[in-house]
């Protein structure tokens, strides 16, 4: 049996990632059933909106046959043939989403069997079990969002650099990888604009193990073939709205709630700066693309003007995105709002007028709830005690830094990403599976350091010396 685990432990952990979600979807049908009577959503609504539409008008907007770019569309795009082919059930779009997972465990013990010149398959098959029963990860992801097809697109990509880099000549089946890694940076910046930034640090990765001539011609074809991959969605935006849209219109809200006087003391008070009022000379709502360009404007304009209160912003959104809880800590209630009072304190706001976006499902957050009381405790201990058995991986895999810089550098660019808009747990959640390599990595040491004991109890340096990472 023992053997036996070890030739099929990928399939093993798989196996359990489907049933850990199954048991959570099937026990709470009052949390994920969106699609049922009376039933809150958790997620996205403005994503079934988008669907919905997209399949009965063949336009993508949310209000029916009125075209838009308020979100970006690739996952409304898989929400709307998950519709189209199953119909609109949330059993349906959590079977997409469990299978999505499992894609991405696989991808996850490739990724180590590669990069690990020892143990590769056993740290592989850990990381993916951390990621399996990774109980935050099980409740985004059957849910309706779009973090188990973002936490896809991202695996898929540091694979595919992975395989590239691997590739001692520049053949047809190189370039054909590069295409692919090309293809897929194009899309994931129709989910979440987020892997450019990875895409530039990769240059540095492959330069650690080829010359320049040889790491530009693997990567010049990727940000070709990802460019061209949005040049039909920037045309649309700019036939829609007559001007530059940025993949989305979301993207100016997203700069000014990160980046104005007020954000550092509404995430010191626990609360997510989504909730914070925009200013009082934004454009209306039915101006998108003159609102967007005004709060990207105005978030860009207040670094500018006051770049002494940058350090404490910076350090304040680095405390919420690496948070052990799970943050936003506090979350608004229906009939509640998010204000500023005249000595610029954080003040909430009950009543008439209050923000529209705030739903009975926020309360699940706050309250009394399953998820409130048990839920982040369990979030503390999971994973709080892997991020430190990550940072002791770090350690212990140092002499292997060339090769693991790939996994140490998408922290680093994603990190960035967010200090530079607003960040969260669910924003960070996607990056923990590859941070949880390191914390397998510390596990195998420990374990064969505790079996190194057992079988040479008067030398325990031998346990260390049956694995140099």
């Amino acid at each position: 049996m023992i053997a036996w685990s070890r030739r099929n432990n990928i399939k093993l952990v798989i196996a359990i990632a489907i049933l850990a979600r199954l048991i959570i979807l099937l026990a709470f049908p009052d949390i994920f059933a969106y699609t049922e009577i009376a039933v809150e959503t958790h997620g996205s609504v403005a994503y079934d909106e988008y669907a919905l539409n997209l399949l009965e008008t063949g336009v993508y907007g949310r209000e029916p046959g009125i075209p838009d770019a308020g979100l970006p569309p690739l996952y409304s795009t898989l929400l709307a043939l998950i519709y189209g082919v199953f119909g609109r059930h949330y059993i349906a779009v959590a079977a997409a989403h469990i299978l999505l997972d499992t894609l991405s465990i696989a991808l996850l013990y490739d990724i180590c069997r590669r990069l690990f010149t020892e143990s590769g398959d056993t740290i592989g098959a850990l990381a993916g079990l951390f990621f399996a029963l990774y109980p935050y990860l099980i409740f985004q992801n059957l849910t309706l969002n779009d973090t188990a097809l973002w936490i896809l697109l991202l695996h898929l990509f540091v694979w595919l650099l992975v395989h590239l880099r691997e590739r001692e000549t520049l053949d047809r089946h190189t370039v054909l990888i590069a295409l692919a890694a090309g293809a897929v940076l194009g899309l994931s910046t129709l989910a979440r604009a987020l892997l450019p930034p990875l895409a530039l640090l990769a240059v540095i990765w492959f330069r650690l193990h080829l010359n320049w001539r040889e790491s530009l011609l693997r990567l010049l074809p990727v940000a070709i073939v990802s460019v061209l991959a949005l040049l039909p969605w920037i045309a649309r935006g700019q036939q829609i709205y007559g001007g530059f849209v940025p993949i989305a219109l979301n993207s100016g809200e997203n700069i000014y709630q990160g980046n104005n006087p007020w954000t550092a003391a509404v995430f010191r008070a626990g609360y997510d700066a989504q909730w914070l009022p925009p200013p009082l000379d934004a454009p209306p709502l039915d101006d998108p693309l003159a609102r967007n360009n005004h709060l990207t404007n105005a978030g860009w304009s207040y670094l500018r003007e006051r770049p002494e209160r940058i350090p404490e912003l910076l350090w304040v959104k680095l405390g919420v995105y690496w948070n052990v809880n799970v943050t936003p800590i506090n979350n608004l209630r229906q009939g509640e709002r998010l204000a500023i009072d005249d000595k610029g304190a954080v003040v909430i706001v009950s009543g008439e007028g209050s923000h529209i976006g705030v739903t009975a499902a926020n309360a699940a957050y706050q309250d009394d709830s399953l998820f409130n009381v048990i839920g982040r405790r369990v979030h503390i201990l999971y994973f709080g005690g892997l991020w430190l058995l990550a940072i002791m991986g770090v350690w212990l895999s140092r002499r292997q830094w060339r090769a693991l810089s790939l996994l140490v550098f998408v922290q680093i660019s994603q990190t960035a990403m967010y200090l530079l808009f607003h960040p969260s747990t669910r924003y960070r959640s996607p990056t923990d599976p590859l941070l949880l390599v390191f914390s397998a990595v510390a596990v195998v040491w420990l374990l064969r350091r505790w079996r190194g004991r057992l079988i040479h109890p008067q030398s325990p340096q031998s346990a260390d010396a049956e694995m140099e990472l």
